[in-house]
Order: C-alpha cells, then sequence, then structure tokens
C-alpha cells in the first residue's frame, strides 16, 4: 500500500519552509516505480545514468591500464576490444545521450516553466523504463560473450562476429524509443505549458537548449532504429544490406549511421551548452550577453548538425565534390558554436565573479571545449583528416567535446541544482578540489593523446611500437587522477544527503523561475502560476544573510 500526504499550498520560498515536499509527498518504494512526477523520474533518471557513468568508467580504467605498456599487461586482445566495446557503448548510449536531457531535463524543465509537470507525465514514466530495458539488454550482452566491434557496430565485420552483437543492438534500438518519446514530451510541454507571460524570449537559455535538443532526437534517433534494425535481421536472417557477401553495402551502413550519430553530438553537447549560459550569467552576476543569438544558435546547430555527417567518411572512398561539400558543411557549424563562447566571455566580462563549484566547471568547460572544437577544424580539413583519420588525435577531439563539454557541463549542472533537488548544500571546499582533479587528471589523459595521433599512434590497438610508451603511461596516470576526483565528487555529495546544511531557496541568486520555489521542490511545483519575469534580470535578487541564500524583493504568486 501506498501512504500519502496532503501537500500545502503555501509556502515562504526565502525561508524554504514547507513541511512537505516531492521526496516526501508519498512514501515507499513502489510509490517511486509507479510515480508519474516529473521530479522523481528525473532522480531515477539520475541514479541510473551514474550507475552506467561508473561501469563505464570501470572499463576506461581497465583500458588506460592496459596500455600502460606495450604488450599484454591485464588482458588478451580479444578482452581488450569487448572491453573497449562496451566502454563506449556504455558511454554514449547509457550515459551521455541521456544523461543531461533525461535526469536534469525532467527534473528542471517544468519547474524552469513554471509549469506543475511535463505534458505526458505517463509517457515520461515509459521512457524511463524503456531506458531500464535497453540498458538490461546491453548489459546481458556481457554474459552473453560481450561484442568486440567497436561501439558503432561497424558491418561487416558486425554481421559476422560470433560475439553478441544482436543483444547489445537490440538494447540501443530500445533506447532510441526512450529518447524519441523524452524528445516529443519536452517539445509538446515547452509549446504547451509556458505560463502567462513566458514568451519565447522569455524562456530560460536552457530550455532552449533542450528544445533543439528535443527536435535532434524526434528526427534523427529513427533513422539509427532502422539502421539497427537491418543489422539485426542481416544477423538472424541472412538479408543482405551491408554485408557485400550477401550482396549489401557496408558504406551505406557508415551513412546511416553517421546520419543519427553526429547530430547526436549535438544531442549531447547542446544541452550541456544550456546548462553553461545559466551557470555563466548566475555566478558572474549579469544579464546573459546575447540572448537572442544564443536562442537562435541552439536551433542552428540543430539544423546544421543533419548536414555534416559525411566528414566521418572522408577516407571511404566517396567522391572528391563530397568531401568539399561536407568539409565546408563542417567548417559551417562551428559558428553557432562560436557564437555561443563569445557571448558566454562577454557575459563574463565586467561581471561581479564568483567561484563556486559549479562556476568552476563553467570555467573548464569553455577552456576544454574551446580545445575540442578547435582540433575539429584540423579533422574538418580534407589535407589533414588523411593523416589523422583513426589515430588517437580522433580519440582526444572526441573526448575534449563530449567529456570535456558534456560531462563537465553536467558536473557543473549537478552542483549547480543539487541543492534545488536534495534540498542540501554539499562540501564546498571538496567539491572545488575535486573540479581541479577531474580537469588536472582529464588534461593528462588525453592532450597526450593528441601528441600520440600526431606521431602515427592508431586507435583502438592493444598493442603499440614502444616509442609511444612515455606519453601512454601520462595518459594512463592522468586517468587514476580523474577517477580519484570522480571519486571524492561522488563521496561528498552523498554526505550532503545526511550531513549537509539544508539549502535554501536560492543559494546562488539566480532569477530564473525553479529558485522561486522550496528545496526541494513541492510535490505540486508551484500552486498557481508564478509571476514571469526576464531570466536573467538580476536586480530583483539580494542576498539575505539570515537564511545564508538569496531572496526576490518581489514575492512571486505562491
Amino acid at each position: 500500500m501506498i501512504a500519502s500526504t496532503t501537500s500545502p499550498s503555501t509556502i515562504s520560498p526565502a525561508t524554504n519552509e514547507r513541511a512537505d515536499n516531492y521526496l516526501t509527498h508519498k512514501t515507499g518504494i513502489l510509490s517511486w516505480l509507479v510515480t508519474l512526477d516529473h521530479k522523481r523520474i528525473g532522480v531515477l533518471y539520475l541514479i541510473s545514468i551514474l550507475f552506467a557513468f561508473f561501469l563505464g568508467g570501470v572499463f576506461a580504467i581497465l583500458l588506460r591500464t592496459e596500455l600502460i605498456g606495450p604488450g599484454q599487461t591485464i588482458m588478451d586482445n580479444d578482452t581488450y576490444n569487448k572491453i573497449f566495446t562496451l566502454h563506449g557503448a556504455i558511454m554514449i548510449f547509457l550515459f551521455i545521450i541521456p544523461g543531461i536531457p533525461a535526469a536534469l531535463g525532467n527534473f528542471i524543465l517544468p519547474i524552469m516553466l513554471g509549469a506543475k509537470d511535463v505534458a505526458f507525465p505517463r509517457l515520461n514514466l515509459t521512457s524511463y523504463y524503456l531506458y531500464v530495458i535497453g540498458a538490461i539488454f546491453a548489459l546481458l550482452s556481457i554474459l552473453l560473450g560481450a561484442a568486440d566491434t567497436g561501439w558503432t557496430f561497424y558491418t561487416p565485420y558486425s554481421t559476422s562476429t560470433s560475439t553478441s552483437v544482436v543483444t547489445i543492438v537490440l538494447g540501443a534500438f530500445i533506447l532510441g524509443f526512450s529518447s524519441i518519446l523524452t524528445g516529443l514530451n519536452f517539445i509538446v510541454t515547452i509549446h504547451t505549458l509556458r505560463p502567462p507571460g513566458m514568451t519565447w524570449f522569455r524562456m530560460p537559455l536552457f530550455l532552449w537548449s533542450l528544445y533543439g535538443t528535443a527536435i535532434i532526437q524526434v528526427l534523427a534517433t529513427p533513422v539509427l532504429g532502422i539502421t539497427l534494425l537491418l543489422l539485426i535481421i542481416e544477423r538472424t536472417l541472412g538479408v543482405g544490406f551491408f554485408d557485400p557477401g550477401l550482396g549489401g553495402d557496408p558504406v551505406l551502413y557508415q551513412h546511416f549511421f553517421w546520419f543519427y550519430s553526429h547530430p547526436a553530438v549535438y544531442i549531447m553537447i547542446l544541452p550541456a551548452m544550456g546548462i553553461m549560459s545559466e551557470l555563466v550569467s548566475t555566478f558572474s552576476h549579469k544579464h546573459i550577453f546575447g540572448y537572442k543569438f544564443i536562442a537562435y544558435s541552439s536551433l542552428a546547430i540543430a539544423i546544421l548538425g543533419f548536414l555534416v555527417w559525411g566528414h566521418h567518411m572522408f577516407t571511404s572512398g566517396q567522391s572528391s565534390l563530397m568531401n568539399m561539400i561536407f568539409s565546408l558543411l563542417t567548417f559551417s557549424v562551428s559558428i553557432p558554436s562560436a557564437i555561443k563562447v563569445f557571448n558566454w566571455l562577454a557575459t563574463m566580462y565586467k561581471g561581479s565573479i564568483t567561484l563556486e563549484t559549479p562556476m568552476l566547471y563553467a570555467l573548464s568547460f569553455i577552456f576544454l571545449f574551446g580545445i575540442g572544437g578547435l582540433t575539429g577544424l584540423f579533422l574538418g580539413a580534407l589535407a589533414t583528416d588523411v593523416h589523422l583519420h583513426d589515430t588517437y588525435f580522433v580519440v582526444a577531439h572526441f573526448h575534449y567535446v563530449m567529456f570535456g563539454g558534456t560531462l563537465i557541463a553536467f558536473l557543473g549542472g549537478l552542483h549547480y541544482w543539487w541543492p534545488k533537488m536534495i534540498g542540501k548544500m554539499y562540501n564546498e571546499t571538496m567539491g572545488k578540489i575535486a573540479c581541479l582533479l577531474i580537469f588536472v587528471g582529464f588534461n593528462a589523459t588525453f592532450f597526450t593523446q593528441f601528441l600520440l595521433g600526431m606521431q602515427g599512434m592508431p586507435r583502438r590497438y592493444a598493442n603499440y611500437h614502444e616509442m609511444y610508451t612515455p606519453l601512454h603511461q601520462i595518459s594512463t596516470i592522468g586517468s587514476y587522477v580523474m577517477a580519484v576526483g570522480f571519486v571524492v565528487c561522488a563521496a561528498y555529495l552523498i554526505h550532503s544527503l545526511f550531513r549537509g546544511r539544508k539549502a535554501p531557496a536560492n543559494p546562488w541568486g539566480s532569477a530564473t523561475l525553479e529558485w522561486r520555489c522550496a528545496s526541494p521542490p513541492p510535490h505540486d511545483n508551484f500552486s498557481a502560476p508564478p509571476t514571469v519575469g526576464d531570466p536573467y534580470d538580476m536586480s530583483d535578487v539580494r542576498f539575505d544573510p539570515q537564511i545564508g541564500g538569496y531572496v526576490f524583493k518581489t514575492q512571486p504568486t505562491p
């Protein structure tokens, strides 16, 4: 039987006094498993994706340990290939793609809109269980003889290997439906549930980024689903789509896969950019610079992201004309990203910057994503890509964009909204130490890989020439330092659950709507639509030393 309580209708956002919240509104495990509350679903997603990140991280440490020296260290070549595939597939499909939209987006989007929930709560819960089912299939492949194809499942090897390709591909296929339902839910929610007064250009930029992401999820993910389904049919029924031995074309698979997977890069990075806009404005205590340019650039990235997949295939034998066209489009997609970075820097200019932990992650993002974006120009240029293709340069570039971009922004957003989600403050000093360890460890791990790639070290190899040993050793040691940073991060966040100081409703001084309700939020978010204003107007926010947080001079409708 599910116990429930009646929710009070009013609160004082300044003092954060409310007996009931979304964590205590109903009790019992069943109340979580069948919940329709977007906040609880967001927490369920957060727990699930952090578990996936832990698994993917363990596999990454095993890979780096194997590569600490030439020859076999802790595993043979076949095991290395399987661990490599699991690391990539788990990190991409189970963590980075769903990470920000499904966890932070699910929790924050309706509160930022001043809404009580997403448009389709049951569809939201369905998308979570589809994620769980897909994850189970993906992890079940470990017990059935893990696939050794790499996370891209390239044909014709993926159609001929004896490993459990079908199981992990089926898992990715199911995960695609979860992504589509989440995107559809966000689009409808933003279109229909904005409160009176919240026009498109009064929406926080995090919502703009989630909107652009949702468009990509709905339009691009079905292509991956069809591609993976064709791969399963080819393996199980012997119908030739991609295997040349059956009359298929392996390059066709690459076109299908990258038509989804390059837009998927922006499914990963667009929400991260949205988080950045919130962090930079809040901790600079200044209105965001160039609001409309940032908003429109989110849509521009979503559109241009569909047109650049061919740069993954410069060496596949496609025509010189196509190579030039895709190279031009690749350079063009950097423009809206550069607009965002410029506007973040302009926002910080002459701002009253405070260096709390979320802002440290924001500054790390700008540095790391800047390196990732600029090194992408080398891979977009035909003359240099031919030399750097399939080397560790590509590995480093990819991780600087995905890890240095998406994961760092995810950590910044997690620390930013943690007090709102949990109602407790974490140890700020430990947060800064963990950020420093992750930043130093990351650069030691992956910057050395740029050098390895320029010297010709191929990616995905379990063995290498002795000349590469020093750089590989630095890279492996860096991964250990980074792992320590994540352990420290997990330790103080878990500690805050039990011993953390009670969080005020608005600890950072932000002006967006989620900071106008208590921490943690009540079950119904707002008993009436809150007053909508400029989400980046800090003039209505003042610090109250009595509560150790910020209050609004003009209190909104409770």
